[in-house]
């Protein structure tokens, strides 16, 4: 019985299979391709053992997708940078209330210093600065290149017209307290760019070389003297002790050059503190429900500066055209001053005060004050706590009544002294 139940235990237990016998390899034919060698698992960590996430790359183009004329996408392929800036201005709003078109003469400022550049470069092409030869191509402008003198009287005149509606821009914001926190770089920077305009009427007052600009020049340089160190700065701007060609050239290189030059780093920075800040409404319109609504920058509101700027220049051409500027006679260092010499009228004002001022010292007190109220004016958004904190604050707004005043008093009194010579 046991060795029956052995053997059924036996027969019942799995049969292990047998080994295989080994099977030589065969030889490869000749010329057969060996087999690929399985590639080796990639380890995620990077050989110096610090984990660095996969650079995700953003898509070239985002907007190459979007649905433009064939035209605009030409433009878009090849400036899609742009887009986000365009997009921007898309939604960029503008306040509407009922002083809301003092707004337009900042963008009037702007179009008439673009008249400037682009008239200066055409004078450029034939005036010669030098003391022999300045008043002749000034006058061969005048009179012999076709519409020069179009293109000259287009250039005063948009010179002086700038002028204005800076300081009404100017005048405008201050009374407005658009200078109010957080845009008080915005008015220190449009007030540079008020003194820089300032200087580009200066020094190209004497380019002409008449006897009237010459002689405004000398007046003009005379004045720092009396400051100290004055005499140094007076040198510097004549290139000598007295108005020569030396001046000539001095002011013409300050003229085209180191002007244009600051004031087109100034204007980019104010561009885009005004497009990054947005156009601030008076105080306390919001909350008394005055802002009558929201329109878009662009294009609506670019639209209505753009019909400024038409006006402007018809105002424009309309003064070249029937109040043409003289030419004058030409400058003869060797004669004695005319009568009635002046210089441009936005600077009336402070001539007039240095004539009040005829006591000893008189003139170094008058630059001082000018200097202290240049540097407090500029300063006024740092002052001016209460508007900072949307609040009225009529002492400025008195302060801005007296500086108004004071221009506007002093520059019709040289009006009035020197139209009746």
């Amino acid at each position: 019985m046991a060795d029956n139940n052995q053997n059924t235990g036996a027969e019942n237990a799995p049969v292990k299979p047998k080994p295989a016998a080994p099977v030589a390899a065969k030889p490869a034919a000749p010329g057969a391709a060996k087999p690929a060698a399985k590639p080796a698992a990639k380890s995620d960590a990077p050989s110096g053992g610090v984990y660095k996430p996969p650079v995700v790359r953003a898509e070239t183009n985002p907007y190459a997708d979007s649905r433009v004329s064939p035209l605009a996408a030409w433009f878009q392929e090849r400036f899609y940078v742009m887009m986000p800036i365009i997009d921007y201005l898309k939604k960029k709003e503008v306040p509407k209330h009922k002083l809301s078109f003092w707004y337009y003469f900042g963008g009037l400022t702007l179009f008439f210093f673009i008249i400037q550049v682009v008239t200066g470069l055409l004078l450029l092409q034939y005036y010669k600065p030098t003391g022999t030869e300045a008043f002749a191509s000034f006058v061969f402008i005048q009179k012999e290149v076709p519409f020069g003198w179009l293109i000259r009287q287009v250039h005063a005149w948009s010179a002086n017209l700038m002028v204005g509606m800076a300081f009404i821009h100017m005048f405008s914001t201050f009374f407005m307290k658009s200078y109010r926190k957080p845009r008080e770089l915005m008015w220190v920077s449009g007030f540079v760019l008020l003194v820089l305009s300032l200087g580009f009427g200066f020094t190209g007052y004497l380019l002409p070389w008449n006897e009237l600009a010459f002689f405004a020049t000398q007046v003009g340089t005379e004045v720092p003297k009396v400051m100290p160190g004055g005499a140094i700065l007076v040198d510097i701007l004549r290139g000598g002790e007295d108005v020569s060609p030396e001046t000539l050239t001095r002011m013409f290189s300050l003229h085209v050059v180191l002007l244009p030059g600051l004031l087109l780093l100034v204007l980019s920075a104010h561009l885009l503190l005004v497009q990054v800040l947005g156009t601030s409404a008076p105080i306390g319109y919001k909350e008394s429900g005055m802002i009558k609504g929201y329109e878009k920058f662009f294009p609506t509101f670019l639209a209505k500066d753009a019909i400024g700027w038409i006006i402007g220049f018809a105002l424009l051409i309309y003064l070249a055209a029937v109040f043409p500027w003289e030419i004058g006679v030409q400058a003869d260092p060797l004669t004695s001053a005319p009568l009635g010499i002046k210089p441009e009228w936005y600077f009336w004002a402070q001539f007039q005060l240095l004539k009040d001022f005829t006591f000893e010292g008189g003139e170094l007190m008058a630059i001082i004050l000018f200097t202290i109220g240049a540097v407090v004016w500029a300063a006024v958004p740092f002052l001016d706590r209460k508007a900072s904190r949307e609040e009225k604050s009529p002492i400025f707004t008195i302060l801005g009544l007296l500086v108004l005043a004071f221009l506007v008093i002093n520059t019709y009194r040289v009006y009035a002294e020197y139209s009746a010579l």
